[in-house]
């Protein structure tokens, strides 16, 4: 709204008109009115939720201090739903498809989540919708996603190549525009020339290899964005973890938007630059500043958790933004901790099944095993730690933990 306001201010030479033009001034006004607006309206949304006695449903596990959590307002996704859309309508670019993706996307999960927590309300139990419609509003968003990259000329990217500049004998590199291609390719880590093309797994189709590439693509948004989503979920079982951890791997993917759509740092990075991919780093500035205001009131003694409303969408977002940059292989590293999240709850079941009883671990998810005590008669191969650990410190180990992750993945840009 903004945004096309000013861009008409601007084609009559209003004075000032064109500061709206700079992508650091709007996502810097992303950041801060997605922030000011979880602040302001989270206490007022909260105490709706208290008035409506929509609160969290809490199952007795020995946790400490857990029962105490009984009755906190849940769904308070919705603060963090509506903080980021409302500045991303005002600032953003709104002609624009990566924006317009993502955007629907945050809708589309929230709802979703939404509807698993009214669900858990009405029935007064941890029963929401059932599993295999969450996964099939997953994977619907994870495929509009790749049919629009797939359909959408306009999503494409610049090839990086490195050239010998003659006069300094060093090398460099050079994009060209005008050779923009259409093809399924991301960034792949560690490897010297890191642009990897999915068609390269079918090559041993022949003349159907490229077909074939895009299926694989296909295979691969639908199986991170699911993961993703529900890693994130279980995450969210302590005061601001979900909400931290979400918010580090929101900056790594701002960063990774600005660095991609960026002609100059692309070459710095020897990166493929993607044009158009700009609006996503307003997007990521609401969507950081909207987890920052929302852990105002998450952090521990949590006042509001964000039940599934919010979890399912912050995970298939992240992994959304990771596919739109091409960057979607780095996700195992910046929101790793997701996916050992995932893990530790498929290995628990598998192995509880395989032998009767047994566990792997204390308690799943991993979080909650650093919360059992080593004593406490578990029949579980890792004891360790004897000691629980309080939440709040679990958290901030988890928070920075997630830091180092992010930084890794930068890393491997460079290591190769």
């Amino acid at each position: 709204m903004l945004y096309s306001l000013f861009d008409w201010l601007q084609s009559i030479d209003v004075p000032g008109a064109r500061l709206m033009s700079y992508l650091t001034v709007r996502s810097g006004l992303a950041f801060v009115l997605s922030m000011v607006i979880a602040i302001f309206i989270g206490r007022r949304i909260i105490d709706r939720l208290q008035l409506m006695q929509v609160g969290e449903i809490v199952r007795n596990l020995g946790l400490e201090g857990q029962m105490k959590k009984t009755g906190t307002p849940t769904m308070g996704g919705v603060i963090i739903i509506i903080s980021i859309v409302v500045p991303c309508l005002l600032v953003a670019n709104l002609c624009n498809a990566y924006m317009l993706l993502l955007l629907a996307a945050t809708v589309w999960l929230g709802a979703i989540g939404f509807l698993d927590d009214y669900y858990k309300m009405k029935r007064r139990n941890k029963d929401g919708i059932k599993g295999k419609y969450k996964i099939l509003g997953q994977v619907g968003i994870a495929l509009v996603v790749a049919a629009t990259v797939y359909f959408n000329p306009g999503m494409g990217v610049v090839q990086n190549h490195e050239v010998i500049d003659e006069e300094t004998q060093t090398t460099i590199v050079e994009y060209h525009e005008d050779n923009m291609t259409h093809t399924p390719e991301t960034t792949i880590p560690f490897v010297k020339n890191n642009n990897f093309n999915y068609a390269w797994l079918t090559s041993w189709m022949g003349d159907y290899a490229t077909a074939g590439g895009w299926i694989v693509f296909f295979i691969v948004v639908v199986f991170l964005v699911t993961a993703t989503s529900n890693g994130c979920n279980l995450t969210d079982g302590l005061d601001g973890l979900a909400t931290g951890c979400s918010a580090i791997a929101g900056v790594a993917l701002l960063i990774m938007a600005y660095l991609g759509s960026n002609v100059i740092y692309s070459a710095y990075l020897n990166i493929m630059y993607i044009p158009g991919s700009e609006e996503m780093v307003v997007y990521m500035a609401a969507f950081v500043g909207a987890l920052v205001g929302f852990l105002w009131y998450n952090t521990s003694p949590a006042q509001v958790f964000m039940g599934d409303t919010g979890s399912l969408m912050l995970g298939g977002v992240l992994a959304i933004c990771a596919i739109l940059t091409r960057k979607e292989l780095l996700l195992p590293i910046i929101c790793a901790i997701f996916y050992v999240e995932d893990l530790s709850v498929m290995l628990q079941v598998a192995y509880f099944k395989r032998t009767g009883g047994k566990r792997i671990f204390k308690m799943t998810p991993l979080h909650h095993h650093y919360q059992k005590p080593g004593n406490a008669g578990i029949d579980a191969l890792i004891q360790r730690p004897l000691q629980p650990i309080p939440e709040a410190k679990l958290v901030t180990r988890f928070w920075i933990i997630g830091i180092i992750l992010a930084v890794a993945a930068f890393v491997t840009l460079k290591i190769r």
